[in-house]
């Protein structure tokens, strides 16, 4: 408890500067007083600030700052771009040496004498070594670190409270959910054993794959604090080494990533949640490696529809779709008010499609940027998806600046059959409007004979309130309008499965004969 609440005052010392310049922006003494502007410059030195105090405070507050870099919903764009630097930051000295978990974890099993570092994160060290004759390579968690990220864990939701009563409505909503996100991201990252299962399972979804690399996993060497693996090199993917290793141009390669995402997120539901150039690489044979699975998620068979009904109610600009989608992802409340809701989405949609370019990135922070009157959280597992989105689609426009992830989106649903492509989508949109109007065409009929019926009589009178004096007219013209819209009936009947479309036809040439005859008669 004592070391509890040193690290708590540590903490709040930090942030506390900070913390009174937010409050200060909206009422200037505090507790009274207007509110004030704040320049982007202002932001992006307090938001330089804020990182380097999470970097100070060690591993937990940098697994936050990531966390918060894929968080629209909380912290405004200024603020993401300063947290994602933290993708590949590398902390002063934490828990105790990472060798020394390699001989508890792996004892003789390795010639500990081949041992050498690769490279150090806030979490975990990653190490080469001899294998039963192959080099391997070991990621390796830092020892006594679980209790100190549980102890500052216990300290961020302690501090949560303090800042809820200064944020609007839209922030305490999804503050009250986010710091279960975070335990649950973050423990999740600390266990290596899951990280090494969900290495193989990604790894036997690409097995027919040879233009994607996900190195083979060791699994008598895995424990929930190493990571055994395949040792695969390659050039980091953003350098121009690594276009020189593969036979892809720019557009090509930016297209492979994005649809290696895509797939893992929509199609096989165990995705990698962290596509930073960091953790990608071409390999000597030209394929795209994926390095570091800490950050990786399992969707349920409803969690992969949802989504993949997000993404495909964004690119076809589908509302009413996204507007049940949002609801069925919790991301809204049941309750929200849709015809509100409605109305924004649809604002969205206007302001994006004024735009002359579109990004994955810009539909996202529009789309949460306009929902902020609305209670409104995004669940961790839509959270990282979402990210994948954002960070990939940045990857991607770094190897080609015109790169158009949103058409190579649209073309993958398309591949893959979760949209029709844009004929097929035309015919289903006329399908749909054949089957909302199938009861009223089949009730048609029988109203048209009770309509023949009063004219033939004479029973049939339309009064009007001419606005001019009456100059003649042709009596016939209401014959070619029934003629006309029989035709326009019959062109949209043409698609139904069965010929419906026959009698409305035969129907409209008979009125056309009526029309002729009286045209002669008069």
């Amino acid at each position: 408890m004592k070391g509890y609440l040193r690290r708590y005052l540590q903490v709040l010392v930090r942030f506390f500067p900070l913390l009174l310049a937010f409050v200060r922006d909206r009422r200037r003494f505090l507790l009274f007083g207007p509110s004030r502007q704040v320049s982007t410059a202002v932001h992006r030195d307090r938001a330089d600030r804020l990182t380097q105090t999470m970097l100070d405070l060690g591993p937990a507050f940098i697994k936050v700052g990531q966390v918060l870099s894929t968080r629209p919903d909380l912290i405004p764009p200024t603020y993401i771009d300063a947290f994602a630097t933290l993708q590949n930051e590398i902390p002063e000295e934490t828990g105790g040496d990472p060798l020394t978990v390699l001989e508890t974890e792996v004892g003789d099993r390795i010639d500990q004498q081949t041992v050498e570092t690769v490279a150090g994160g806030s979490l975990a060290f990653v190490y080469t070594a001899e294998y039963e004759g192959e080099q391997i390579a070991l990621k390796v968690r830092r020892p006594g670190l679980v209790p100190i990220i549980k102890r500052d864990l216990r300290v961020i939701r302690g501090i949560v409270p303090l800042i809820a009563p200064f944020a609007d409505e839209r922030q305490r909503y999804s503050l009250e959910n986010v710091t279960d996100d975070f335990e649950q991201i973050i423990l999740d990252e600390l266990d290596f054993q899951r990280e090494a299962e969900i290495m193989a399972e990604i790894e036997d979804n690409f097995a027919d794959d040879d233009r994607v690399h996900i190195p083979a996993t060791y699994p008598d060497l895995c424990s929930q604090r190493i990571v055994a693996m395949e040792y695969v090199e390659g050039e980091k993917i953003t350098t121009d080494d690594a276009l020189d290793a593969t036979d892809l141009e720019p557009t090509e390669l930016a297209t492979l990533v994005s649809r290696t995402f895509l797939k893992m997120g929509l199609v096989d539901g165990v995705f990698h949640a962290d596509p930073h150039p960091g953790n990608l690489a071409i390999g000597a044979d030209g394929a795209l490696i994926l390095y570091d699975f800490g950050m990786s998620q399992r969707l349920s068979e409803q969690e992969q529809a949802d989504i993949t009904s997000l993404y495909r109610s964004l690119v076809r600009h589908d509302i009413d779709g996204l507007l049940n989608t949002l609801i069925a992802l919790e991301a809204l409340e049941p309750t929200v008010d849709r015809i509100a809701v409605r109305q924004v989405l649809e604002l969205v949609i206007e302001n994006l499609e004024g735009q002359s370019t579109v990004t994955w990135r810009t539909i996202i922070t529009e789309l949460f940027s306009m929902l902020h009157d609305f209670p409104f959280r995004i669940p961790p597992n839509v959270m990282l998806l979402i990210r994948v989105g954002t960070v990939g689609e940045g990857v991607c426009r770094s190897l080609d600046p015109a790169f158009d992830f949103l058409a190579v989106t649209q073309a993958f649903l398309v591949d893959h059959g979760f949209i029709e492509s844009e004929l097929e989508a035309l015919f289903t949109d006329i399908q749909d409007d054949v089957r909302a109007s199938a009861p009223v065409l089949a009730r048609a009929p029988a109203r048209f004979d009770t309509v023949f019926g009063q004219l033939e009589r004479g029973e049939l009178v339309v009064r009007t309130a001419p606005t001019e004096s009456p100059s003649g007219g042709d009596p016939a013209v209401g014959y070619a309008i029934v003629a006309s819209g029989l035709l326009i009936a019959g062109a949209i009947l043409a698609f139904h499965e069965y010929p419906l479309e026959i009698p409305s036809i035969v129907l409209a040439f008979v009125f056309l004969g009526q029309y002729l005859r009286q045209r002669r008669v008069g």
